[in-house]
């Protein structure tokens, strides 16, 4: 997969897709919806012990429903689920969806994650925001950063929120040929954010100086006979997205393989703490292997991370990547 033969595109360079944010900056929380108007293959894989989702169970093979129009990423922990409603007004204003004879019904898929701690808590992504997400929807290139879902993530939380670091929301794509393999991910992991190419740790608990970084997975083994909880707070949602032509199975295969990105990136990954979820996206274009779909969806997943960390900005009195001496 080396040489000329791979390079890197926009997330929205993948055609049938549209891809919008809102959010309220004092709040510190927002959403960000991918839209696929004529319907999107689509498989989910939840690996954390604490997730929050939407309409995960029509994405199972053994039931009816083929294709989804939406994926809608949200802030604002369990209440940020309000904001699919305004991606279903949005969607059924347009006539998009499974058609029902008296109106449309869009298959609108969503996951959330715990932002509550940070900015004003009684201000969550609803059904407003979610439709004003869609109004935004474009194929424009994605922004990275502190913006849509990410608005409100964090990183580095085992020390607690003061001496957590701002992250955000990362987008990252590839083409092959002419297969396309992208994703998009709010990063709100309790771990540390290692740069696996390199080596470097990119973001995590600060130390005493607030500007050097602790090691979470370190700080977790000494305290392993404490059972209570933490932690709360965390949880990180994407989305891959290809042209590739996947059915449901393999579609839930490829976000199962996606989220070894998550686990080069995030230490530790997966906890009991984290809702850790990947939903994956075929628009069914090219004919393509799903070993070589998978691993391209690894690799975006792993930079759309980095992409997260380092594109973010300081909100609510909370340093981030730039502000450090790395």
């Amino acid at each position: 997969m080396g040489g000329a033969l791979i390079r890197q595109i926009e997330f929205t360079e993948i055609e049938g897709l549209k891809v919008g944010h809102a959010q309220d900056f004092e709040a510190a929380t927002g959403c960000t919806v991918i839209i696929s108007e004529n319907g999107a293959t689509a498989g989910v894989d939840v690996r954390g012990g604490a997730p929050g989702t939407r309409e995960t169970d029509v994405l199972n093979p053994v039931n009816m429903v083929q294709t989804v129009h939406a994926i809608i990423l949200a802030g604002g922990s369990a209440f940020g689920l309000d904001a699919a409603a305004g991606v279903m007004q949005y969607l059924e204003e347009k006539r998009i969806g499974f058609d029902v004879t008296v109106t449309t019904v869009p298959i609108v898929c969503g996951a959330v994650l715990f932002d509550l701690s940070i900015g004003n808590h009684r201000i969550r992504p609803d059904k407003k925001m979610g439709y004003q997400a869609c109004l935004n929807a474009t194929c424009a290139p994605c922004e990275h950063g502190s913006i849509g879902a990410g608005t409100g993530a964090t990183v580095g939380k085992i020390r607690g929120p003061g001496r957590a670091m701002k992250s955000g929301l990362g987008c990252y794509a590839l083409e092959a040929g002419g297969l396309k393999v992208g994703a998009i991910v709010a990063v709100n992991s309790l771990g540390d954010i290692i740069d696996p190419q390199t080596g470097r740790k990119l973001a995590g608990p600060l130390n005493d100086d607030m500007q050097t970084l602790g090691d979470t997975e370190a700080i977790m083994i000494r305290s392993y006979p404490n059972l209570t909880d933490l932690f709360s707070g965390n949880t990180t949602i994407g989305v891959v997205a290809t042209n590739a032509a996947l059915t449901k199975a393999q579609a839930a295969k490829i976000a199962s393989m996606a989220h070894d990105g998550y686990a080069r990136t995030m230490r530790p990954a997966h906890s009991m703490y984290d809702g850790d979820t990947i939903f994956a996206m075929s628009t069914g274009a090219v004919a393509a292997d799903q070993s070589v779909v998978g691993l391209l969806a690894a690799r975006v997943m792993e930079r759309a991370v980095i992409a997260a960390v380092t594109g973010a900005k300081s909100l609510c009195g909370l340093k981030c990547y730039r502000d450090l001496e790395l």
